[in-house]
């Protein structure tokens, strides 16, 4: 706790302090590369987290992110529904829940290659008939 005491009561109020930050506008325009390199570790801080705060407290920050599942299957559709009869099922029917199956709506693996790329552990969805 007294390294973080000594942090905050001397190590950053002088770091600070050492900062080129001029005094007029016209300061800003006579300071060197070495002074300029000098603000890059606390201007990024400051923008770090005011991005982290935009994002965090700015309810309209989030509604412009689209994240979008299906990438291929049947795009001109409001909503994809499938149906499959009971009935049609022989033994086993494996359905793709990963959206990038080639056999849409049944499994062709694809999720395997879906979840190393994304970390991901989607898998299908397996129906039996019970004998």
């Amino acid at each position: 706790m007294e390294s973080f005491s000594h942090l905050v009561k001397v190590s950053l109020p002088n770091y600070l302090s050492d900062l080129p930050i001029p005094n007029s506008i016209g300061g800003w325009f006579k300071l060197g590369v070495k002074d300029w390199l000098s603000l890059i570790p606390p201007t990024a801080i400051l923008a770090g987290v005011g991005y982290m705060s935009y994002y965090t407290f700015c309810p309209n920050a989030k509604k412009n992110i689209k994240t979008s599942i299906n990438y291929k299957i049947k795009k001109d559709s409001k909503k994809v529904v499938d149906t499959v009869d009971v009935e049609d099922i022989a033994e086993k029917a494996v359905f793709c829940r990963c959206w990038k199956s080639e056999n849409w709506p049944y499994c062709d693996g694809s999720h395997g290659r879906h979840n190393e790329a994304t970390c991901d552990n989607i898998g299908p969805l397996i129906i039996t008939k019970n004998k």
